[in-house]
């Protein structure tokens, strides 16, 4: 692209309204707040994305709650992940990446029309890939395939457990674990225990009164992962049933979301189990995962890592291996009511928002 072409875009850009959705505060989701601005400017290394399709995530649920471990301080922007086009590249950018569809990261600013981000931090979209789709799949994409593949390592047929497998992260869990060749035992309600089984899935409804008796029944030898988002007191009965040689991935602490008190203090106490139990001499292992470990100290190998694994799960939706489910889409302007939706517990996938 030349430079007047990109002065185009940039002026183009410039002539649209920014809109935010913006949390204030401890609220429930109709007190979620609309502001309206100036698009961003792009400074030297970075792009402004124009939104196509950001997502609700488990994050944003805790975020309202002042419950997430390391949000920001209010008021601020959610919106943990974002696809969009490019429309304007800074100094020192790839002028090749204007116009082209991309996916970033973001862990907050993603509930606006447009973003302002380090070019470095996005990962292009792969043609053929429509942007509510490729939304799904970003920050459950990564985290369901750096879990399955960096952290428990699993190998065909292998057992492994997926709580919540109807989920935005255990449904994206469920299919790459599949697609790897392992057996999967997944929790959910009964009403999406059909679909699970025509998956290929072991359903197991997580409101039985032994959840864990259910699953051993399932694998009496134990199961070589547990993935486990919801931390609490049941985070034992899941070390509990794994196999010698297993490992527990422990990434959230979904029981304690509606909890009172310190935000850091479940993570911490997640963390203590997970050092208590790697210091028994059982065959075992639990990690806690977080997507962004490893950003601060080396933000280069951070990046190449998330740009191998997202393009990794583009083309694992690209081959069929998995499919991207969108459980609903609305416009930004309707946040509350998309958060409401997905904190409902009635859907199966991703709620989308879109411009």
């Amino acid at each position: 692209m030349d430079s007047l072409s990109t002065a185009s875009t940039l002026d183009n850009a410039k002539a649209e309204r920014l809109v935010e959705v913006v949390l204030p505060g401890r609220v429930e989701p109709e007190g979620l707040q609309i502001r309206y601005g100036v698009v961003p400017t792009a400074g030297p290394g970075q792009v402004v994305i124009r939104m196509e399709a950001t997502g609700v995530s488990f994050a944003e649920q805790q975020m309202r709650r002042g419950r997430y471990y390391d949000q920001p301080p209010f008021p601020f922007v959610p919106g943990y992940d974002a696809v969009g086009t490019v429309v304007a590249v800074g100094e020192g950018v790839d002028a090749t990446l204007a116009d082209s569809r991309v996916a970033a990261l973001l862990k907050v600013g993603g509930w606006a029309s447009h973003i302002l981000i380090d070019a470095a931090d996005v990962v292009r979209v792969p043609e053929g890939v429509a942007a509510a789709e490729a939304e799904t799949l970003v920050v459950n994409g990564i985290t369901a395939w750096q879990m399955l593949h960096r952290k428990a390592r699993i190998r065909a047929g292998q057992t492994v457990v997926v709580h919540g497998a109807n989920g935005g992260v255990g449904s994206v869990l469920v299919q790459l674990a599949l697609a790897a060749g392992a057996r999967v035992i997944g929790t959910a309600s009964g009403r999406h225990h059909e679909a699970l089984r025509e998956r290929g899935v072991d359903p197991v409804d997580y409101r039985d009164e032994d959840v864990a008796a259910r699953i051993r029944a399932l694998a009496p030898e134990g199961v070589h992962a547990v993935f486990d988002h919801v931390g609490g007191r049941g985070i034992v009965d899941s070390w509990r049933l794994l196999a010698h040689g297993g490992t527990l991935v422990s990434y959230g602490s979904a029981a304690t979301r509606d909890d009172s008190g310190s935000k850091q203090w479940p993570v911490l106490k997640l963390l203590g189990r997970v050092w208590l139990w790697n210091s028994l001499p059982n065959g075992r292992h639990a990690c806690f995962f977080n997507v962004w470990a490893g950003r601060a100290l080396a933000k280069n190998r951070f990046r190449t890592r998330l740009r191998t694994d997202l393009t990794e799960v583009f083309a694992a939706l690209q081959r069929g291996d998995i499919t991207a489910q969108v459980a609903a889409q609305l416009p930004l302007v309707h946040a509350a009511e998309a958060l409401r939706l997905a904190e409902s517990g009635t859907v199966a996938g991703k709620v989308v928002l879109t411009p």
